[in-house]
């Protein structure tokens, strides 16, 4: 068979991503706060791109009477048209001089001379309103000192020795956001060529630094370092820091014997460990954390229906100036300059568009999330349905990454508080009836109910919960209700029963 060449004509389809597309899919998975980012670089990159300003729907009619139509003009018509206004002109319109408008202004460069003109304008306390238009109080205001500054300070007040600030400062670089010292001293020893004394005095020295706690290698030894400062670390303490881990399983009899204390010393001693601060580095994390604002709002009509509207903080109005395109192609220079603004005009245009797409998108999806989750917003978490992604999107016809998408990091308002949209999306749980399934979320919610009216003599174990469960239709295994309980941090049954007669005890 002989080798040769041909041509075929083949017809397919294919979709290609291209990076706008791309692009497009991303911005439905933005935060308000990254959306907002991003439109800013947008702008900055974009000269045909600006944020609609509230006042700008007030003069919308006014830029449209703009004469639009430079190609009649030369290039320098139209910004002499616009900007060319001389004092002359300025002081006719106003039948006034420039000196009784603003009286503290000294005059001109031409009337006061270059040093003299310099010198006025960089004084700040002139008075004139010119020179606090800019001016913010927060300004003047110090930002959030952080835990390495914190440290840095204390560092330099404490070693006099050059040698051992350096190995202070290296101890500090290994601090964590809780204030542990994480670092190994035999490493920070040998690169520093000294020995472990050396690094071990620093060490204790930096352990004083406030606040107590800070440089401890665990969480026995911050909290040591915190009681020895109140003077309360006696034998007794030390036993109880030293089985920490019987104090997580609430061992409080093994704890009593190990100490040599009586139930109501025990007790007391529990008190100091609450009082004390697991974590002393955290109070330099550094800023408040930024408030939820809720991407889509939920409220009730007079109907009995559901009111869902996009939130409009949430949504970035950007405008493509038009005008000032038309103003600037015609006296485009080269081909790189027309290929330029052209792709200026795409850009502004498509982002537009994606924006648009995206807030239908978000607002067709938050509405089924609430037409399926109507029972939840009536009566509560208890009625909340069983719900997955490829329900919703089956629905309103789109696909089930793009659901993905959507509800990631996005918040509703409704009347029973502010949720992720993703919270809506739970498991189901089968019914032992036959019945409707449950949602795991509401049968979370039982199972907390359920322990959270126990009595200290009569505490539930996870078999009489699946028990109780199964008598009121909920078909669930032992493991899926301990998985449930320990991720509402819920000990177990032993360690419950403990901890009440303890309490029960102690109020005796």
């Amino acid at each position: 068979m002989a080798l040769a060449a041909k041509l075929q004509l083949r017809q397919s389809q294919s979709l290609v991503m291209t990076p706008q597309l791309m692009q497009s899919i991303r911005l439905l998975q933005f935060t308000h706060i990254e959306l907002e980012r991003f439109i800013d670089d947008e702008i900055e990159r974009n000269p045909l791109l600006e944020r609609a300003e509230p006042q700008d729907d007030a003069v919308s009619d006014q830029a449209q009477k703009i004469d639009a139509a430079p190609e009649t003009a030369t290039a320098g018509d139209w910004f002499e048209k616009d900007t060319a206004w001389s004092a002359e002109a300025i002081s006719e319109k106003l039948d006034t001089s420039l000196e009784n408008l603003f009286p503290d202004d000294p005059g001109t460069s031409e009337r006061l001379g270059p040093d003299l003109t310099a010198q006025w304008k960089s004084a700040s306390g002139n008075g004139s309103a010119s020179s606090s238009d800019g001016f913010d109080v927060g300004d003047m205001a110090a930002g959030a000192i952080t835990l390495r500054e914190h440290v840095a300070e204390q560092v330099a007040l404490a070693f006099a020795d050059p040698a051992a600030r350096l190995i202070a400062s290296e101890l500090a670089d290994g601090l964590d956001e809780a204030g542990y010292m994480r670092a190994d001293m035999a490493e920070i020893a040998a690169r520093l060529g000294t020995d472990r004394a050396a690094v071990a005095n620093a060490l204790a020295v930096c352990q004083t630094f406030e606040p107590t706690g800070m440089f401890a290698r665990d969480l026995a030894e911050c909290l040591s370092l915190q009681l020895a400062v109140r003077d309360r670390l006696d034998p007794a303490m030390k036993a109880l820091i030293a089985n920490l881990e019987l104090l997580a399983r609430r061992d409080f009899l093994t704890l009593k014997r190990i100490c040599g204390v009586d139930e109501e010393d025990l007790l007391d001693m529990l008190a100091e460990i609450r009082a004390l601060d697991p974590r002393p580095g955290m109070a330099f994390s550094g800023g408040a954390s930024d408030a939820i604002i809720a991407d889509v709002e939920v409220r009730a009509a007079n109907d009995g229906s559901w009111v869902i509207e996009l939130n409009p903080e949430t949504l970035p109005r950007v405008l493509v100036d038009h005008i000032y395109f038309a103003r600037v192609s015609p006296h485009a220079k080269n081909q790189t300059e027309k290929d330029f603004l052209a792709e200026c005009l795409q850009n502004a245009n498509w982002l537009t568009r994606s924006l648009d797409q995206r807030a239908k998108t978000i607002l067709k999806v938050a509405s089924e999330i609430v037409r399926q989750q109507d029972a939840f917003l009536v009566h509560g978490v208890r009625h909340l349905r069983p719900l997955n992604l490829r329900t919703v999107a089956d629905a309103i016809g789109m696909h089930e990454s793009t659901v993905s998408r959507v509800t990631a990091n996005k918040y509703m308002l409704t009347p029973r508080g502010v949720f992720e949209l993703r919270y809506f999306f739970t498991a189901s749980i089968a019914s032992s009836g036959g019945g409707d399934a449950h949602s795991s979320e509401a049968v979370r919610d039982r199972i907390k109910q359920l322990i959270d009216e126990e009595k200290p003599a009569d505490v539930l174990s996870d078999d009489a919960i699946v028990d109780m469960l199964r008598e009121s239709g909920v078909d669930i295994a032992r493991r899926t209700v301990a998985k449930y309980r320990e991720g509402m941090n819920i000990p177990s049954s032993v360690q419950r029963r403990r901890e009440k007669r303890a309490m029960a005890s102690a109020g005796r």
